[in-house]
């Protein structure tokens, strides 16, 4: 569904604007975007008799027109290429963002790095990949740094990188953009990347820390392109995530096991679905002029507690949970090991792209959380043999038995 701002409706007039009675109910009201499902070669007209026009600055002057036209031209739809990594959280952004994009019209091409017979293959969300060709997109594979050899005499409108977190890996990619006469260039960076200030949460403009590896690139992509953006996620989920999230506290809770979350457990964090960043992307490929210039905190609009998140998944499941927290320094455990987020308060918010893009979230942890749990048993893994090494360690230092 392509969006059209009112400056895209095109008017002509076949009467003066000699006057007659008019009635409020012979007035036509004009929104301020039109909605159309179309090609990028497709317009739609209507004709309004009698239609009077009420200029706001001067509400006297009323404009009769026995013929009114309202042409809509629809938005240009692009061809977009995405650069996806092949592993990670960040690989499920390409695969819905390439959706999204085909759900609305545009050409896509993902190419995902490395080779397609690799075992990392056989994973989600690469393993869905023909819902993709299906669609109409198209996929390819190969090193980024070769992508000019890859992709050799193709060029596109847009060009995503997905895949790299510093400059030597997205700079190859970038510049083969440029080349070949990309109009737009966007790049997945990170929420990371924001220093720890007593003021939360991150909010787009914050420092950054200089090192980061994101934040170079950012600095060249906005060197080099006239149009570019940045979009900072953080924690998601959603259906072809290869990276464990909610699954990490089903895997427990399903088996009767305590939870084991360092500190207190109220650090807040973000978590978002994945289809909110893929339609954040698309209203950016949709909007360039609004978007170009801009970084955007790709997250959702609320925050959660670590022991919030135990809880939802819990109710989510339909079964009780036993939370335990643990002092990870005390215990010796690195706790980026032992538990799936940052042992602090992180969470941004999607200031810019609500103000600039129009955008808004749907995320809604208890309903998501509800769908993944059972795309979880669905897939068997409430029966897999697991090992929990790492929780067996934190919870003897609890003195905290566990049922074989």
């Amino acid at each position: 569904m392509a969006s059209l701002a009112s400056s895209s409706l095109l008017f002509s007039f076949s009467s003066s604007p000699s006057s007659s009675n008019f009635t409020s109910s012979s007035l036509f009201p004009l929104p301020s975007s039109t909605l159309f499902s179309s090609s990028s070669s497709y317009s739609s007209s209507c004709l309004v008799s009698s239609y009077v026009y009420s200029d706001p600055i001067r509400s006297s002057r009323k404009l009769a027109l026995s013929n009114f036209t309202v042409k809509a031209v629809a938005a240009e739809k692009k061809n977009v290429l995405i650069v996806n990594t092949n592993s990670g959280g960040h690989a499920v952004i390409g695969f819905y963002f390439a959706k999204e994009l085909l759900n609305s019209g545009h050409g896509v091409t993902i190419m995902t790095v490395g080779d397609e017979a690799s075992d990392k293959m056989k994973k989600p969300p690469f393993n869905r990949f023909s819902e993709i060709v299906s669609a109409g997109g198209k996929t390819v594979w190969g090193n980024p740094a070769d992508i000019g050899k890859v992709l050799e005499g193709a060029s596109f409108d847009v060009v995503l990188d997905n895949n790299g977190k510093d400059l030597d890996s997205v700079k190859p990619v970038a510049d083969w953009a440029k080349s070949t006469g990309a109009k737009q260039f966007l790049f997945i960076s990170s929420a990371g990347i924001y220093k720890l200030t007593g003021e939360l949460p991150h909010v787009e403009g914050d420092v950054v820390k200089a090192d980061a590896g994101h934040v170079g690139v950012e600095k060249y992509i906005s060197e080099v392109f006239s149009n570019w953006a940045s979009f900072r996620p953080q924690y998601m989920i959603g259906s072809g995530n290869n990276k464990d999230c909610e699954e990490w506290f089903f895997d427990r809770i399903v088996r009767g096991r305590p939870v084991p979350i360092p500190g207190a457990g109220m650090q807040l964090t973000n978590i978002s679905h994945v289809r909110d960043l893929a339609s954040m992307l698309t209203m950016a490929v949709e909007k360039p002029e609004a978007a170009g210039g801009n970084i955007f905190n790709c997250v959702s609009d609320r925050a959660v507690t670590l022991d919030g998140m135990a809880k939802l998944c819990a109710k989510a499941a339909g079964l009780p949970v036993e939370i335990k927290h643990y002092d990870p320094k005390a215990i010796g455990v690195d706790a980026k090991k032992a538990f799936p987020f940052r042992n602090m308060h992180f969470y941004a918010e999607p200031r810019a792209a609500k103000e600039i893009l129009g955008w808004s979230a749907t995320t809604n942890l208890p309903e998501d959380l509800k769908e993944r749990f059972d795309e979880y048993v669905k897939i068997g893994r409430d029966k897999k043999d697991m090992k929990f090494e790492l929780d067996d360690k934190i919870l003897e230092a609890l003195k905290v038995p566990v049922a074989v």
